[in-house]
């Protein structure tokens, strides 16, 4: 696959290579491994409109970031055009460079209040609420599905209206919202909405490895791919794909990871963070279940410490 800078206004990212947002998992320390690694772009874990609105302690941690991360992106989730535009504006999101649009999740209750892939269906909503984000003065890119169901696909047409409502760059799931995360995604319905429009359209949805990601990149002819669980999984495919240099260890990179979200972070958070990613980066290790427990158990950043090294370097 080629890999390529992308333009987005007056930002340049350094790779077609992207990390989805993911709830859970892509707090800050993990977005600055990404990028070390190769990643073009990383989201914040998705942030609701309606909970900035109201300054829910919470979501403002979702929202941490620092200097040292050179380009921030962050994912909204809202079904409101009113509050939308107001929480791109607000003071809160000053920090970040590009708000992206969840126009995806298909979880039901988010489906049924009208946010995430219920936005589909409404295309008059649809624009309202990227014009109103597009006051803010950001880059505004919209994340979303297929289609509603595997018989109702129309992520052409749906990607001509976010064009002409002003975003930046489009992340097309290839599942529609009935299939959820699983399934065969379907890679024509992103090549058909590659063909329709002329900002970057991304690939997302089932990508488990390199190859893959290369199938991805040659069959819909899309700008980038969007990388989420696998790139839990192994982080390194970043470096893999973009060929960005990593001589570290699986260990050194949990090591480096236990350091900096100490620094940010306090104790409870950190050991649940590490205790996922690490979840994440053992599966494929032979003979690592038996120390899974052990690692879940783990009270204090020592001992968890001692555990990945058990399960990592032994």
């Amino acid at each position: 696959m080629e890999i390529k800078k992308i333009r987005l206004g007056n930002l340049l990212l350094s790779s077609n290579v992207l990390m989805a947002p993911l709830a859970g998992y892509t707090c800050y320390p993990f977005r600055m491994l990404a990028y070390e690694l190769g990643a073009g772009l990383c989201f914040t874990e998705m942030v609701s409109a309606n909970a900035l609105k109201y300054k829910d302690r919470a979501t403002k941690t979702l929202l941490f970031t620092t200097e040292k991360e050179s380009i921030k992106a962050v994912q909204l989730l809202g079904g409101n055009p009113a509050v939308m535009e107001q929480m791109a504006k607000s003071e809160l999101l000053k920090e970040f460079d590009i708000i992206d649009i969840n126009m995806g999740c298909p979880v039901p209750n988010v489906f049924k209040s009208g946010e995430g892939s219920a936005l589909m269906l409404d295309w008059k909503r649809t624009a309202a609420i990227i014009q109103g984000c597009k006051k803010s003065g950001k880059t505004i890119t919209v994340k979303c599905r297929t289609g509603i169901s595997e018989d109702n696909m129309f992520a052409a047409e749906f990607a001509r209206v976010c064009e002409e409502a002003g975003a930046d760059m489009i992340t097309i799931h290839g599942r529609s919202r009935s299939m959820m995360y699983d399934g065969e995604p379907y890679l024509d319905e992103i090549e058909k909405a590659k063909a329709a429009v002329s900002i970057p359209v991304i690939a997302n949805g089932g990508i488990y490895s390199v190859e893959m990601a290369k199938r991805v990149m040659e069959y819909t002819g899309a700008d980038g791919i969007m990388l989420a669980r696998y790139g839990l999984e192994n982080p390194f495919v970043f470096s893999e794909l973009t060929g960005k240099p990593c001589k570290k260890t699986a260990f050194q990179i949990l090591s480096e990871q236990i350091e900096l979200t100490a620094q940010h972070y306090d104790e409870t958070f950190t050991l649940s963070y590490i205790k996922k990613i690490a979840s994440y980066m053992m599966k494929k290790r032979r003979g690592t279940k038996k120390y899974k427990e052990q690692m879940y158990k783990s009270g204090s950043l020592e001992e968890l410490h001692q555990v990945l090294e058990l399960i990592f370097i032994s």
